[in-house]
């Protein structure tokens, strides 16, 4: 071999060795993106102290500045025979109050398949996740049938079992199928996951107060490894019984006024509270693709232990300090990065004073007393959540980045003498302040702290999603509702008719979403608004305008019938263009497509002065833009019903339209036909006029006497409507002669004899 031969060789190795390379480091690359991929937080449902109901509702809350504490409710013990001003006196319990939230008694068990007798023997913990999970994934514009099958992932923080405790008091013959799978922690998610069909990892999360902050850096997890495709997680907490506030009231643990005063001198315990906190997470890009409203990412996370500590429960600064920094490098930040911490603060002696110090630890360096780190603690505002008290500072941080306010941190008086506040570049939001930043994005960690000794740090940050300019409006809008039964289709109107006149409530956006993001159940309701007031007069009174009633088992087929040519105007589709993204993106790809051929397809439909009106009412009748013209309506239109989840199970057409009817079918793709049907126009544009065609109000059989040559029967519209096509001269006759017959005539307005031999020449 050649020396040339061998440099060739050569090189032509080192060519395959450097794409190899090229290769190994593009899958390297796209497996780390993977590994740090930020994680959507697309959908909240909560159930906090303070009637938080809703993320709405919580914000509420928050901006209020609201201490959601009260005393025990009577449905759970009597706080009075409880109640010892003394922590150290047996089976009694130092303080009244707590954090909690009604509705023990309520679950509308059908709802989710359940019966009555199964419901009793189920933890109230299972019912709130059931409804708050569902509440969330609506919230985030999934309707859950629609995921059924599909790997969503389950991952719930839950600690308590006061529930199992109560049933376990029963006489033994009482105890019925239904008592493991009604109390078994692991059934909490497992419930979940079988009520809504989903397939993927199922998991609860138990690690104390850090379990459901847990539960999402898990959750986050799986999403990145592709285990799922979109992930539920969250936490639950229900305070039924006063064996455990006994035993912390015994372990000095409990603020006899049961008021979380975390940072402050004062503090002295921490409040015990209960509630429900979900959020529905996908990776990043999947929720740009589905165009999902991000509201916030979690970037990074972390989870360890305190090992050997000063003790079971004592918080470990060091593991605080670890844990953060962890997070941060899975994030990808710095701590400079970092605007607000969202503290574990419990608000006690000893553990506010660690936290702060692990915090210094960390901040110390990045921050400044003219650039403090904001933080604090929504215990403050509805008491610690224990299993679900990581899931709602993380719901808090996330709505304040939505309402670029850090809200106020209650109980605030005269900082903790056991925290250096001068070495220590924090700031307690002891007011509530705009978080505004000199970046577009804001970061903020949220800290979960167990008394099993597991830690959590989360890294959450804002997103700026693309501002889409907003359609024009135009009325009237129909409002469609659906409950499983009569009783709550009732409920629901009322609810809608409470909340649609809120400020900043568009009446077109709640009807799309009421009919797109939401499940259709069988009883149904449907209104007609021009405006919100309308509405809202409509579903507050009798509903007398209404439609109302129940679906069948099956839904009806649908036929989509396809116009012929005759059917064009100018402005045909114009709202819809104005007020239907779908539509006006269907006819804005048709209109670049016919670009090329020196059609203005935009300029012929919707004219933009009086001069192209005029040129345009001649124009749409021009044979080579109206076939193109009436293909792009029915194109978009079909789109725009498809978009509303409304396909056909047949497809019929005439003339033009039986190209659409094709494309509808996928005998052809759309872009296929819509050139076939430039081409056809041009083509028939060629010929020389002198044709015509005509509806007549009669049979083929009444109709046959009077033909003439060059005339014949073009389509049978039906048994008394018949069209002819030919040549203009002898139509015209055919249609005097009858009309002395009585026989209604309507010709078309076409400049060709469309059907007929006339045609023959483009073939």
């Amino acid at each position: 071999m050649s020396s040339q031969s061998l440099q060739q060789a050569n090189e032509q190795r080192m060519a395959r060795a450097l794409q190899a390379i090229e290769k190994l480091q593009a899958k390297l690359t796209a497996v780390e993106a993977a590994r740090t991929e930020p994680i959507a937080i697309v959908g909240i449902g909560c159930r906090f102290p303070g009637n938080a109901n809703s993320p709405e509702d919580f914000w509420q809350v928050l901006t209020n500045e609201t201490d959601a504490i009260g005393q025990v409710p009577n449905d759970r013990w009597d706080a009075d025979v409880f109640y010892d001003a003394d922590p150290d006196a047996p089976g009694k319990i130092v303080t009244q109050n707590g954090g909690f939230i009604d509705q023990l008694q309520d679950f509308d068990a059908a709802f989710f398949g359940i019966s009555p007798r199964e419901a009793v023997s189920m933890d109230p913990q299972q019912r709130l996740l059931l409804e708050v999970s569902w509440e969330a994934m609506e919230h985030g514009g999934m309707v859950p049938e629609q995921w059924a099958s599909r790997p969503v992932g389950i991952f719930m923080g839950i600690s308590s079992h006061d529930y199992s405790q109560h049933l376990s008091r029963r006489d033994q013959s009482e105890i019925d199928a239904y008592l493991a799978t009604g109390n078994a922690h692991s059934v909490a998610a497992g419930r979940l996951s079988y009520s809504l069909g989903f397939t993927g990892p199922s998991l609860v999360v138990d690690t104390a107060c850090s379990s459901s902050l847990v539960a999402v850096h898990l959750a986050c997890q799986s999403l990145r490894h592709q285990e799922c495709e979109v992930a539920l997680a969250g936490g639950v907490n229900r305070i039924l019984a006063p064996e455990f506030s006994i035993n912390f009231s015994k372990a000095h643990m409990l603020a006899p006024d049961g008021r979380c005063k975390t940072f402050d001198a004062s503090a002295d315990g921490f409040a015990r509270g209960e509630g429900c906190g979900v959020i529905v997470l996908k990776r990043l890009s999947d929720a740009m693709a589905h165009n999902d409203n991000i509201l916030a990412v979690v970037r990074g996370s972390a989870v360890n232990q305190d090992g050997r500590s000063s003790g079971l429960t004592v918080p470990n600064g060091p593991s605080q300090q670890s844990i953060i920094c962890q997070a941060l490098a899975s994030a990808g930040v710095k701590p400079e990065d970092i605007s607000y911490i969202e503290a574990h603060g419990t608000g006690t002696a000893l553990g506010d004073p660690i936290e702060v110090g692990a915090l210094g630890a960390v901040f110390g360096q990045s921050h400044s007393r003219q650039n403090p780190l904001q933080i604090g603690s929504v215990k403050t505002n509805i008491g610690h959540l224990e299993a679900a008290a990581g899931i709602a500072g993380l719901i808090k941080v996330v709505l304040a980045m939505q309402h670029d306010t850090l809200p106020a941190h209650l109980h605030f008086q005269q900082p903790s003498p056991h925290i250096d506040w001068q070495g220590i570049p924090v700031q307690v939001t002891a007011k509530a302040m705009t978080w505004d930043s000199q970046e577009k994005t804001r970061l903020a960690g949220i800290s979960s702290f167990g008394f099993s000794g597991t830690n959590a740090h989360v890294v959450v940050g804002s997103v700026e999603q693309p501002q889409t300019a907003k359609p024009d409006g135009f009325g009237p809008y129909l409002l469609m509702l659906s409950a499983k039964d009569d009783t709550a289709l009732r409920e629901l109107a009322d609810l809608y008719g409470e909340r649609i006149n809120q400020p900043g409530t568009e009446l077109r956006d709640i009807c799309w979403s009421a009919w797109a993001l939401r499940s259709h159940h069988p009883h149904r309701l449907a209104i007609v608004a021009k405006s919100l007031k309308d509405a809202q007069t409509q579903l507050t009174g009798q509903l007398s305008h209404a439609i109302t009633g129940k679906t069948k088992q099956r839904p009806p087929k649908i036929v989509f019938l396809f116009t012929g040519q005759g059917a064009q105007h100018i402005n045909m589709g114009r709202q819809l263009y104005k007020t239907e993204p779908v539509f006006r993106q269907t006819i804005d790809h048709c209109a670049q497509i016919l670009k090329a051929d020196n059609i203005d397809l935009l300029e012929l439909l919707y004219p933009s002065t009086d001069v192209s009106v005029e040129r345009s009412k001649v124009s749409i009748h021009n044979t080579a833009n109206t076939q193109p013209a009436l293909f792009a309506i029915a194109y978009a239109l079909t789109e725009l019903w498809k978009s509303w989840g409304i396909t056909p199970s047949g497809v019929l057409g005439h003339s033009i339209g039986e190209y659409a009817a094709a494309c509808t079918a996928g005998v052809m793709d759309w872009e296929i036909g819509l050139r076939l049907i430039d081409v056809r126009g041009r083509m028939m544009q060629a010929l020389p006029e002198g044709g015509g065609m005509a509806a007549v109000m009669a049979s083929p059989e009444k109709i046959r006497p009077y033909l003439e040559a060059g005339v014949e029967i073009a389509a049978y519209n039906s048994p008394t409507n018949t069209v002819l096509s030919g040549s203009q001269t002898a139509l015209e006759k055919v249609l005097a002669n009858l009309e002395k017959q009585h026989i209604q005539t309507i010709p078309l307005r076409v400049s060709l004899g469309f059907h007929s031999p006339l045609m023959a020449p483009v073939l």
